[in-house]
Formats: structure tokens, sequence, C-alpha cells
């Protein structure tokens, strides 16, 4: 039978089925699991769950749609990922609901995730995949491109469930490659529901979706038949599934922790300037890659943005995501729950809780936006991250001692620096060991933006120049060199793990070998 999902749930009036796309088709799992509203602590949803067989089943069918779809003029694949656009924005009422309550965001976070994921796929199918010529002189001529891999496994968070999707979705069917979606166990609902949109779209086996318990991921990673792996989620997991990759030589893009550093220059205004920081460590209760986790405040301005920080937090609604007026819901689930409370205990133990920080009475994980002053370097609050919405506000002397405390961190995936002068800002920017700095902004996060990367925050194949010039769809494809004479550049492109590759003469010269 179908799972369902209970129509008893706490401010529930959404009742359907939910099932597994596998080949095409929409069918049930091995068995079920429970999903858990994180508001209520309540059963949301028995949820289908695939077993080694399914998911076994989902990348043979991922394999053998791939010839096809990777044949079809990319303007083709690029009109049907804007189909899918259309639908995800025809469902949002039903899809927000659905995704409010597994993940716990208010009913608006949840609108605009869907508002966002369906910009960015047309972001991604607006994309083009061109040649680049390399030589072009009267001896030869020699054009680089790229090539589909085959099947991409995307492994995404419980944060942004559906916007994760369809960002690795997205361009990697608009690159020629077929997908197996494997959403987070406590929140993979919504991701079923876009499945279920996709079996309408896409020819059969394009794109398939299957939930677990976290028991699935080591089938995908390791698989012969997965050419790539796209996987948001912790660092700890990250490593794990590089390791599993490594013994097929897999494609990977990994996007881990952050603990980014948020860097206040001495000529703002604190009023001004204090929603703004509230907005980077607190969105979607602190729970995004790059929320600013660490906030650098220099000494003359520090008690006053502190104050109006404190006094943003104290005013914040939080609540029931469905409930009308809740600007922040319950941290997602009783682990992260947990860890967060911890670190709001040591924090305690270490600096001064100036707003939040009290224990929550009655079920739900809710935590009140918690803000922290006065504590060492060393406190979990700032060399961990947290994930959660706990920010600490330290306190700084000089721009070398902060930018030298900012760098001090095995994380670098993200910043800001704040400032009433922007050519100041570049400056302390310049300066910071992180992929991607934003100056007086946050989360500013288009398609057509390349990401890159510094340590344990790794992201890769974003936007349209990632990491050494790699296109988002780019990063889902090898490259080829079509050969003219010029050996030298054929041999650099030269993709070992793929074997031979074909081979193009353009100019008079000898074939080079296979």
């Amino acid at each position: 039978m179908n799972a369902q999902l209970n129509p008893g749930a706490t401010g529930s009036n959404v009742v359907g089925a939910f099932q597994l796309l596998i080949g095409g088709k929409l069918v049930p799992g091995a068995s079920t699991f429970d999903v858990i509203n994180p508001a209520t602590e309540t059963v949301l949803a028995s949820c289908p769950r695939a077993d080694v067989a399914q998911a076994n089943q989902a990348v043979a069918a991922a394999k053998a749609a791939f010839p096809a779809w990777s044949a079809k003029p990319l303007a083709e694949r690029a009109a049907l990922l804007n189909k899918l656009a259309d639908a995800i924005e025809a469902r949002m009422p039903e899809l927000a609901r659905i995704l409010t309550q597994e993940q716990g965001k208010p009913l608006g976070g949840a609108m605009f995730e869907l508002t966002v994921a369906a910009g960015n796929i047309r972001g991604f199918a607006a994309m083009s995949l061109t040649d680049k010529v390399l030589v072009d002189d009267a001896q030869s001529k020699v054009i680089a491109q790229r090539l589909p891999l085959g099947v991409v496994a995307a492994i995404t968070p419980w944060n942004f469930p559906v916007i994760m999707m369809v960002t690795k979705l997205a361009p990697a069917l608009l690159a020629g490659n077929t997908v197996v979606v494997k959403p987070a166990p406590t929140t993979p609902l919504a991701t079923l529901k876009v499945g279920e949109l996709c079996a309408g779209i896409f020819p059969a086996g394009v794109v398939n979706v299957i939930a677990d318990v976290n028991d699935l991921g080591g089938v995908l990673t390791s698989h012969p038949d997965v050419a790539k792996i796209a996987f948001t989620g912790s660092t700890a997991t990250g490593r794990k599934v590089m390791a599993s990759a490594a013994t097929t030589l897999k494609r990977l893009t990994l996007e881990l922790g952050g603990n980014d550093a948020a860097i206040v220059l001495d000529d703002v205004n604190p009023q001004e300037i204090a929603p703004k920081l509230f907005f980077a460590a607190m969105v979607n209760s602190g729970q995004v890659c790059l929320a600013a986790k660490r906030v650098y405040v220099p000494e003359k301005i520090y008690d006053a943005v502190c104050a109006e920080l404190a006094k943003i937090a104290e005013g914040a609604a939080v609540g029931n995501g469905l409930d009308e007026g809740v600007m922040f819901g319950p941290v997602q689930n009783r682990m992260q729950f947990e860890k967060v409370q911890a670190i709001i205990e040591d924090a305690r133990a270490q600096g001064k809780v100036i707003a939040g920080g009290k224990p929550h009475q009655g079920k739900g994980f809710f935590i009140h936006p918690t803000v922290v002053s006065g504590l060492p370097d060393s406190a979990r609050l700032v060399c961990e991250e947290q994930f959660g919405p706990v920010m600490p506000v330290l306190k700084y002397s000089s721009l070398d001692e902060v930018i030298e405390r900012a760098n001090a961190s095995e994380y670098g995936l993200g910043g800001t620096v704040w400032s009433a002068s922007t050519d100041r800002a570049v400056e302390v920017a310049k300066r910071l060991n992180t992929g991607t700095v934003w100056i007086n902004k946050h989360l500013d996060l288009p398609p057509t933006i390349p990401w890159r990367h510094e340590a344990v925050g790794l992201r890769r194949g974003v936007g349209p120049a990632g990491p050494g010039g790699i296109h988002a769809a780019e990063g889902h494809q090898h490259r080829q060199v079509r050969w003219a004479a010029a050996m030298a550049a054929l041999t650099s492109f030269r993709d070992t793990r793929r074997g031979p590759f074909r081979s193009l003469r353009l100019r008079n010269g000898p074939a080079p070998a296979a």
C-alpha cells in the first residue's frame, strides 16, 4: 500500500500518497518509516522506504535511460526543466504545507524555498554548454568539449530539501546525465512529491527518487554504474562519501560544513547593521551552511551592536510554522536540537547569554533565537558549526587581529564583511581564506554566479565558472578534446578513468593513438 500523510497531524489539511519514482513508475517502498513533524513531535507521515534491490533498480533505470536522454538536443532538455519549474509553482500551496510540516520552517519560508527552487531550475535551464576553441591556427585546431558523465546520485540535506534537490538535479539533467535522488530521511516528503511531478515530465528512468533511513548512501556512492555523487551534508559524512567514491574514482560535488565569519567594521551604524546581521545568522533558524556563524564586532561599537541584536532576538516570534505570524520554526530534528542545546549550555558557562537561551516548555524542537557575548575563541559556539539559531558576538581590537581569528578555522565556505566603505570591505575580504565573501549583503545566490571552496567548506559545480572554470552543468560532465595535431594540448585533457576518447581531425596531421 502507498504511504500516507497523517490527516490528524496538527494544522494539516493535506492528505496524499507518497511513492518512490523508479524507472518512470511511482511505486511503494519495500517497507515504510515514520516522518516526524518537528513542531509537534508527532508522526506526520508513513514514508516509503527503498531497500538495496530498489536502489539498484533506480541506478539501472537511470543507466538505461542515459543514451537516449544524453542524445536529446540541449534545448529539449532545457524545455523539460522549465516544465518542472512550472509544475512546482502550480503545486506550490500543497508542497509548501508538506515542506513546513516535515522541515519546520514557517509557511512563508517554505513558499520562498519553492519559489527559489523554481527560479533556480529556470536559471540553470537558460545556461548554454558551448565548445571552447583552445588552438586555432594554420597548423591545428583543438576544441575542448564537455560530455555527460552518466548516472548522477544526488544526496540531499534536510535544511532546504527542495532547493538542494533541484540545485543538483537541474544542472545534471541539462548536461545530459540521468539522476537518482536520495533525500534526507527526516525530510523526504516534498522531494517525493517533486519526484511525482518529474514522472509526468521526463522520460522513464531519467529521474529516479528513492528514500531510506540513511542506509542506502553507501550503495550509491560505491555503485559501479554511478558516475558522479552530488552530496550536501555534514563534513563527517562528506569524508565517508569521498572515501566510498574513491573505490570507483567517481566525480564528486561536496557541499559540507561551514563556520562563516561576519566581520563588522567600525564605520557602520549599529541600529542599521543589527537587523542584517541577525538575518545572516538566523535565517531558517540558523540551519544554513552559509549562515553567519561567528560575528566579529570592533570594540567601540560592540556594546551597541550587542544591545540591538538582543532586542531583535527577544522580539522574534517562535512557533509552529503553520501558525500566522511565526518567524522561526523548530530545529528540524531531535539530534540537532540536542546538539544545539548542549552548545548553548557550553556558551552560557563561558560567556553571557544576552537573549534567548531559555528552555522550551512542551512539545516541539523549539529554540528561541539566542545571542551570546563575551565568549573566548575556544568555545564550542565559536569553533564548531552550531547549525541552529544561536549567534556568538565576538569583540576585536584591530583588523589584523580579526582577520587572523576569522581565518583560524578548518572551515572556509563563505563569509561577509560589513562597512560604510565598499573599498575598505573589499580589502578585508581579499585577506579572508574563504571561498565566497559577500560585501554588505548575505546569501545572494543566483545560479549564474560561481561558487568556490576552501578547506572543509567544499562546494563545486554551481554557477557558470566554478572552481577551475567549471560550469554548473559542466561540473556534471567530462571534458573531451577534438584533436588536431596538437598532442600536448590533447594529452592534458585525457580522462584516464574513462579510457580512450574520440578524436576529430580538423587539420592535416597523424591521428593520435587511442
